[in-house]
């Protein structure tokens, strides 16, 4: 998007896979990383990336704010601004604790919390395959957890993970949609956000050989199910292409 900054230091995070992995009883929403062995090489990130990181997502932020504030009015509701947080390594929440490599937002204390050095990680690696400056990776986990925030103000809250996930993948689309209205999007910055989605997809589950754990597993990642890295760029898309009425009813009004 169109927004560095610099200290000494260095981080080292994985460009991973990412898997979804939400506690059901914290009423956290959140993306999770875990390393997949040969998916990826590991991406250093120095402390200029996250500084860097860090300002674009405060603009973002910013941005994410007045399209959502204006949305709200527009249909006769008031958007209840979420404040953001980073941290390193984990968190402590009204929402439980949250770890390392993983964006969250919690309803509780209406808070969007993300470990700075993953997203910073997310976006060098996005950079590194597309050759970009990767921002909008990183934006777009931000924008994700927004979504939550909206959904979640509006009424949406479902016991089911994916119909949560779903819905959050496309008002960050949406946000993309009036970023690149208001032209502040940068040659490739749509190429990054689906980026972002591709390795956002729920993990493929491998057989372990035993039935009952196979199924224990299956049936977590079921309840806890993101979508298929298919599913998360088609449901951006939706909002991409659509707007926030191709996510939600009450913003059918809007032009």
């Amino acid at each position: 998007m169109n927004h560095s900054s610099s200290f000494r230091g260095r981080f080292v995070a994985a460009a991973v896979l990412i898997a979804a992995l939400v506690a059901p009883a914290s009423r956290a929403f959140a993306a999770v990383v875990v390393r997949a062995p040969g998916e990826q090489p590991v991406i250093e990130v120095t402390a200029q990336d996250v500084a860097a990181s860090n300002k674009k997502i405060a603009m973002a932020y910013s941005a994410l704010l007045s399209m959502w504030t204006n949305d709200f009015k527009q249909i006769g509701d008031r958007f209840e601004a979420p404040r953001i947080a980073r941290y390193r390594g984990a968190a402590y929440t009204p929402c439980g604790r949250i770890g390392p490599n993983n964006a969250e937002y919690c309803p509780q204390s209406n808070a969007i919390y993300y470990d700075e050095v993953f997203v910073a990680g997310m976006a060098k690696s996005a950079a590194s395959s597309l050759g970009t400056d990767g921002d909008m990776t990183a934006v777009g986990i931000i924008a994700h957890e927004m979504g939550h925030a909206v959904a979640i103000q509006l009424g949406h809250e479902s016991r089911n993970s994916y119909e949560n996930e779903s819905t959050a993948d496309c008002l960050a689309g949406a946000f993309a949609q009036q970023a690149q209205h208001d032209g502040d999007l940068e040659k490739g910055d749509l190429d990054e956000a689906f980026y972002g989605m591709s390795l956002a997809g729920d993990p493929t589950l491998r057989p372990t050989g035993n039935e009952r754990l196979d199924a224990r597993l299956q049936s977590r990642l079921a309840k806890q199910s993101h979508g298929t890295r298919e599913q998360r760029m088609q449901n951006f898309r939706d909002g991409l292409d659509g707007g926030a009425k191709a996510c939600l009813s009450e913003f059918s009004r809007l032009s």
